[in-house]
């Protein structure tokens, strides 16, 4: 082209050689294209003549493809072709805790307990849970601190009348005259008259025992079993507390008797420490109760056990001392004595029975309602003799899981008269 008809040449377009009298053109540079990351960020890069810009994609201005003298230089992008094929890769099945793959190849519970891949202790069982496993005690053990300890099931009443704890269990038994039921818990009463009959004329049934009785013109002997005439044993006498006294009272004989009450008269020789009860026909001379350890003494005729103490966990909480008189060969059966419970607590229930000094079976407890029993003789006792028994209140409160006991320890003068 002639150099006169050139433009200047910071037209960044042609460059003129006057020495040559030629203009050459000279191509732009896309920057866009040619700078990689011309513009960072949310700009973007928009080509000029000599140069380039950057300016946010929110600008109107250089969306529209008509503004931009390259917008069509840019060839369309290719069509997606076909997916290639890769190779498939297979990975293993992988089974949480406590489960492995079975012959199916599915995740199956492990059985610790059969596969003896547990961590339970000696003293414990094994039982199997999905994914896992649990230690547990067995019947009769509960567990304390990973350990099992044997439940002893007699401090929680589970017998009426007798038990023994064994390991894992207990034992029931019934006192001389009842026999264990079924359930292996409660005692029946045993009808000694209908089963054995131990009495050589009249046999009377009573609960827990029996008792013998005769017909007119004899009197039951000192046994408790045999009759003899009553014609045969009748005497009189004189004694230091009565006039006279006729024991047999089956003929007409009518006694001549009465007693002298040596303490009321203080016609007696007991100690200032000591007490004086009268019986019939005589008197006795009690010396004041004492309490043992580790019970301390409450008044004159009770003892405790302080709960702290302990020497007193399987002790009677309480001991009352208690004396009573009675005369030889009383009718039976024959209510002597009467147990109450003083205080009632919600939950709470209470059993009656006589813990010691009825080894020869003359007495029994009958509870006569929720909170008291009344002490029966069902054989007649001969005197003189003096009978010690314990009598028992036991509390049971399942609420608070509580049992606990107080005595009664009853001290019976018989005389050896019958009045």
């Amino acid at each position: 082209k002639p150099a006169g008809d050139c433009l200047p040449c910071h037209s960044l377009l042609l460059l003129c050689n006057h020495s040559l009298n030629l203009c050459n053109f000279i191509p732009d540079i896309d920057e866009c294209r040619t700078i990689p990351e011309a513009c960072r960020g949310d700009m973007v890069c928009v080509n000029q003549n000599g140069g380039y810009l950057c300016v946010p994609r929110t600008n109107p201005v250089y969306r529209s493809p008509y503004l931009s003298p390259y917008s069509n230089v840019y060839p369309p992008p290719p069509a997606p072709g076909p997916v290639p094929n890769y190779p498939t890769v297979t990975r293993p099945l992988i089974c949480r805790f406590g489960f492995q793959l079975d012959e199916n190849n599915q995740c199956a519970d492990v059985d610790e307990c059969a596969s003896d891949s547990h961590q339970c202790n000696p003293t414990q069982i094994c039982i199997n849970t999905e994914g896992g496993y649990t230690c547990s005690c067995t019947e009769g053990y509960w567990l304390l601190e990973g350990q099992c300890l044997d439940i002893d099931e007699c401090r929680y009443g589970y017998c009426q009348q007798l038990c023994a704890n064994v390991p894992g269990s207990y034992s029931c038994t019934c006192n001389p005259g009842f026999t264990l039921n079924d359930d292996g818990r409660s005692c029946q009463d045993v009808n000694e008259c209908t089963s054995e009959n131990p009495c050589t004329q009249t046999c009377v049934n009573t609960y827990g025992s029996f008792l013998c009785r005769c017909e007119p013109g004899y009197e039951l002997e000192a046994d408790g079993v045999n009759c003899s005439d009553c014609l045969t044993s009748w005497v009189s006498g004189r004694g230091s507390g009565v006039l006279y006294i006729f024991p047999c009272f089956s003929h007409s004989l009518i006694p001549c008797v009465l007693d002298i009450n040596e303490c009321e008269i203080r016609n007696f020789t007991c100690t200032s420490q000591q007490t004086c009860f009268n019986i019939p026909g005589e008197y006795k001379c009690l010396d004041p109760v004492r309490c043992e350890e580790p019970y301390l003494q409450i008044n004159e005729n009770r003892c405790m056990c302080p709960a702290e103490n302990p020497g007193c966990r399987d002790q009677p909480f309480t001991i009352l001392y208690r004396v009573m008189d009675m005369v030889s060969g009383r009718s039976v059966p024959s209510d002597i004595f009467q147990m109450q419970a003083t205080t009632r607590y919600p939950g709470a229930y209470y059993i009656f029975q006589i813990k010691s000094g009825n080894e020869g079976r003359e007495f029994y407890m009958r509870q006569t309602g929720p909170i008291s029993a009344t002490l029966v003789m069902t054989r007649p006792v001969k005197g003189p003799r003096t009978i010690e028994l314990d009598l028992e209140m036991i509390t049971v409160n399942t609420v608070i899981n509580f049992r606990g006991s107080s005595v009664i320890r009853l001290r019976i003068f018989v005389s050896q008269y019958s009045f």
